[in-house]
């Protein structure tokens, strides 16, 4: 049961970097990257605040779904229910990027 625990506050640790990635995007007076290779969208500033608060927001609710997904380790070393941690992970970055691109991007974001 201890490792259950140990995991969930692992898990949790790396949740709260995603929300601190989130709350720093919110308040930044720069274009918020969100892809890692560095390269940054052109947004026109009067659409910038708009666009760092809708990419914090989107870190922060990707944190607390990713919080939420971890609840299952604390069931113990060898329960099945990691399977949902496992799968629901994966899901919620296919998401995570899908609606940066399809929603975030398209909104803000110059082509």
């Amino acid at each position: 049961m201890t490792e259950g625990i140990i995991a969930f506050v692992i898990w949790i640790l790396v949740s709260l970097v995603f929300v601190g990635i989130g709350i720093y995007d919110l308040q930044a007076k720069e274009v918020a990257g969100f892809w890692s290779n560095g390269k940054k969208p052109i947004v026109k500033d009067e659409n910038l605040k708009a666009y760092n608060r809708s990419v914090g927001i989107l870190w922060i609710g990707f944190a607390v779904f990713f919080m939420l997904l971890g609840l299952p380790l604390l069931a113990g070393d060898n329960s099945p229910l990691v399977v949902i941690t496992l799968l629901g992970s994966l899901a919620e970055i296919v998401i995570l990027m899908a609606v940066y691109v399809l929603v975030i991007e398209k909104k803000y974001c110059e082509k």
